[in-house]
C-alpha cells in the first residue's frame, strides 16, 4: 500500500461544521451531543502552548459511535488553541479507511492525529477501549436492538472522558496521571 498524503487529504476533508450541516440522517444527534459536551479543564491544559495538532476523522453521519464521539472531540478542538479537526467521509475514501481497519472491518469513527508537518502521530477508534470490550463481549449474546441502547447509555455515563483520554494518547499529548485508567479498572 502506498503511503497516505495527509496534507492532500486534509485539504480535501470537510470542516466539522460543514460535515454536520450536510448530515441528513442524524443531524440533531450530532448537534445535541456537541451542545451537551462538557470539556474539562484538564483536557485543554494537556495541550502545551504552541502545540499544533490536526485531527483527520473518518466518519459517516449514520454511525452511532461517530455521532457520540466526534462532537465531543470537535468541541474540545474548538475550545483549544493549536487544534483543528476535519472529516473525511468513510465511503468516499476507501483507500484511507482500508489503512485503518478494525479487526478487518471498516469501523468508524477513526481519528488520525497529525502533527504540524502532517505526519501521523497515532490514531484512535472506533470507540473507547472499555466500550469496545463491552460490545465485543455482548455482541454474540445480546440482540443488536438491545445492545445499541446500552452503548448509548455507556457514552452518556462516560460523558466523553474515555474518548478524550484516548485521543490525547493518540496525539502524543499528556494525560494527568490521576486520570489514567488502567486496562483492568
Amino acid at each position: 500500500m502506498t503511503a497516505l498524503d495527509f496534507r492532500a487529504l486534509w485539504e480535501e476533508a470537510l470542516p466539522y461544521e460543514e460535515f454536520v450541516a450536510a448530515a441528513a440522517q442524524h443531524h440533531a444527534l450530532w448537534r445535541g451531543v456537541y451542545r451537551l459536551a462538557e470539556i474539562p479543564d484538564w483536557v485543554g491544559d494537556a495541550v502545551p502552548v504552541g502545540t499544533i495538532r490536526r485531527f483527520l476523522v473518518i466518519a459517516e453521519d449514520w454511525c452511532g459511535d461517530a455521532s457520540n464521539a466526534v462532537p465531543v472531540i470537535a468541541k474540545w478542538v474548538h475550545q483549544t488553541a493549536g487544534l483543528d479537526l476535519k472529516v473525511l467521509r468513510r465511503d468516499a475514501y476507501p483507500e484511507v479507511m482500508d489503512a485503518y481497519l478494525t479487526a478487518g472491518s471498516r469501523s468508524i469513527p477513526i481519528v488520525i492525529a497529525l502533527g504540524s508537518d502532517f505526519e501521523e502521530l497515532g490514531h484512535w477508534g472506533p470507540r473507547p477501549a472499555e466500550l469496545q470490550r463491552f460490545v465485543l463481549e455482548r455482541r454474540a449474546v445480546v440482540p443488536k436492538g438491545e445492545l445499541y441502547p446500552q452503548v448509548r447509555r455507556w457514552y452518556a455515563k462516560d460523558r466523553g472522558q474515555a474518548i478524550l483520554r484516548e485521543v490525547l494518547h493518540a496525539a502524543r499529548l499528556p494525560v494527568p496521571a490521576q486520570l489514567e485508567r488502567r486496562p483492568d479498572s
